[in-house]
């Protein structure tokens, strides 16, 4: 029977209690606190410790006013203990055991009855109307964050997404009256009541369409909340296994008969991994990114949502035909597309065309066009000057213009060597996306009912093709050559030919919101490939038990652990006897 120092000096001596840290952050914890014999109460109770070398037991048990009792055990096996069991690990048990019955709650002795009813006050409001309004927002969230909602939120906006493109967007009601007719309707129920009445005239700007986005975010974010951050709280703990049971229990198990543990975290370190010690057990991971890139994949696709639907209701669009030589304001040929459209300072911009000319293909065929644009102040000085092309736009404040369409507004030309004379230039119809414009030059009396003249026709800059009086062919003539012809006694040279540029101008506040969420989706999804391993092991007498588990490459994580058990030192005798030592010591 030993002293209680005899106690004491048994529970400080566990080698299990003595925490060596690779990574200095944890405490080390004795196997039985001081203050359970500092705070004993002075009150008559049953005492019995009992003391062996190898095996030290205390039981207290509870006075008559005290609510609980606990009993704390602590048994040291030896080297030749495990060598008649060797299936049992070599561990401390450490249980603090409370009562079934809780202590009754304070209560301030200050308004005798009235100090008894307010508790019951407090509970009834907890389990009515305040209760419920605790446990809803849990039940928002877990409805929302169910995964075959968010599949099918994500289904139906691809659905709509896909109508939206069948459906010509933007156009004047008299043109679904058309397409959509009541009489012939498509598939035997569409008509343009469908397309006018849901919105799917302008279908990303409707109101289902962005219902649909929201309620996709709210799921995002929900299960962001409730899934993918506590699985990262949970994958930051350092879980230390206590038993060779439980180590053993992991996807890869492996026994080291004559190793040391801090051999093997020294070897874990040197792989990448973060290694803990605690006593006996080992706790290391790595890849504790590869946990955070379901949030970033979440957050990236919000990202890309909040660009898209910015895009959608907040934009302006227009478009117009510029001739050479013309000026126009942006903000008089933009329009806002979304209720979220506000004009800004770049608005009252004034655009001047300098220049418009075109290049050609060997065979005469229009190769690219271009336009020289200089941009105006509102005091008429040139902020920006730059010729822009098809895939080769001009951004200026936000309002990006491009070059998409071409005509020729009119031919300058010298009659009998008076002018030039500007003759406007109309579009003809024909069959086919070819383009031909024609102009009249008349010949005589000009106020005659019966006015006769010169026909031109031009496919594009580079040639004129003019008729007589009669219509009859009469001759080519190339802008730049300058040279005379003459038809029905008339001199014809044709000076210049005239184009105009065809623009789109258009502001987009959500292309760099929807750009850096393209980028960060890329990124956390190759992240989230990365593999989180985690490895426990214990030691056992002479012997390391270890065990890991990791979320990817299954197949390979085998191997590379087979590759680093190989790497930790095999001990001899004599390091184990030290060993031994220490432990018991």
């Amino acid at each position: 029977m030993g002293t209680l120092n005899d106690i004491k000096n048994c529970s400080h001596k566990s080698p299990t209690m003595e925490a060596l840290n690779l990574n200095p952050t944890t405490t080390p914890k004795s196997c039985l606190p001081k203050t359970y014999f500092l705070k004993a109460p002075l009150l008559p109770c049953t005492f019995k410790p009992t003391f062996s070398p190898h095996n030290c037991q205390i039981h207290r048990h509870s006075f008559k006013k005290t609510p609980f009792s606990f009993t704390t055990a602590c048994k040291l096996k030896t080297p030749r203990d495990n060598k008649k069991n060797n299936t049992k690990s070599n561990k401390i048990a450490k249980q603090i055991i409370l009562s079934e019955g809780e202590p009754p709650p304070l209560a301030e002795e200050s308004g005798g009855a009235g100090g008894s009813e307010e508790a019951p006050a407090k509970l009834g409001s907890g389990s009515g109307v305040m209760g419920l309004v605790k446990r809803l927002p849990r039940r928002v969230l877990s409805v929302l964050s169910y995964l075959p909602l968010a599949i099918g939120e994500m289904f139906a906006i691809a659905g709509l997404m896909a109508l939206g493109t069948f459906i010509d967007q933007g156009e004047a009601p008299d043109f679904y009256f058309d397409k959509y007719p009541e009489s012939n309707p498509v598939l035997g129920i569409f008509t343009w009541r469908w397309v006018l009445t849901l919105g799917f005239d302008h279908m990303f700007t409707s109101p289902i369409f962005l219902a649909l986005l929201a309620l996709l975010g709210a799921s995002l974010m929900a299960c962001t909340y409730t899934t993918q951050i506590p699985l990262v709280k949970v994958a930051r703990r350092w879980n230390f296994l206590q038993s060779s049971e439980a180590v053993n229990k992991q996807e890869f198990s492996e026994s080291l008969p004559r190793a040391s543990i801090q051999d093997l975290g020294v070897v874990l370190m040197g792989a990448g991994y973060e290694v803990f010690l605690k006593g006996p057990s080992l706790y290391a991971f790595r890849g504790l990114a590869g946990r955070f890139a379901p949030i970033g994949v979440h957050l990236a696709m919000l990202l890309i949502m909040v660009g898209g639907t910015l895009s959608a209701t907040g934009s302006f669009k227009g478009t117009v035909t510029v001739p050479q030589g013309l000026n126009f304001v942006i903000g008089d040929v933009m329009g806002p597309i979304g209720f979220l459209s506000k004009p800004t300072e770049a608005f009252n911009t004034e655009v001047h065309v300098n220049r418009f000319y075109m290049t050609y293909y060997d065979s005469g065929e229009v190769s690219q066009f271009y336009t020289d644009l200089s941009l105006l102040d509102l005091e008429g000085k040139e902020v920006l000057r730059k010729t822009i092309s098809v895939n080769n736009p001009l951004r200026y404040g936000g309002i990006t213009i491009y070059q998409t369409d071409w005509s020729i507004s009119a031919l300058q030309v010298l009659k009998d060597n008076e002018g030039p004379f500007n003759l406007a230039v109309a579009p003809l119809k024909i069959n086919g996306d070819k383009k031909l414009y024609g102009t009249f030059l008349p010949v005589g009396d000009v106020n005659s009912p019966d006015v006769k003249g010169i026909s031109m026709l031009a496919r594009d800059l580079q040639s004129i093709v003019l008729y007589d009086q009669e219509g009859k062919f009469a001759g080519i003539r190339r802008p730049s050559s300058k040279l005379p012809i003459e038809i029905d006694g008339t001199k014809v040279v044709i000076v210049d030919a005239i184009g105009s540029s065809g623009l789109d101008l258009k502001t987009d506040p959500g292309v760099p919101v929807v750009y850096a969420g393209f980028g960060a989706l890329m990124l956390t999804t190759c992240i989230s490939f990365l593999s989180h391993s985690q490895i426990w092991a214990i030691q056992d007498g002479t012997a390391v038990i270890v065990g890991g588990k990791t979320n990817r490459a299954k197949g390979e994580f085998p191997e590379e652990m087979n590759r680093l058990l190989d790497r930790v030192p095999e001990l001899v005798n004599s390091s184990l006897s030290r060993q031994s030592d220490s432990i018991v010591g």
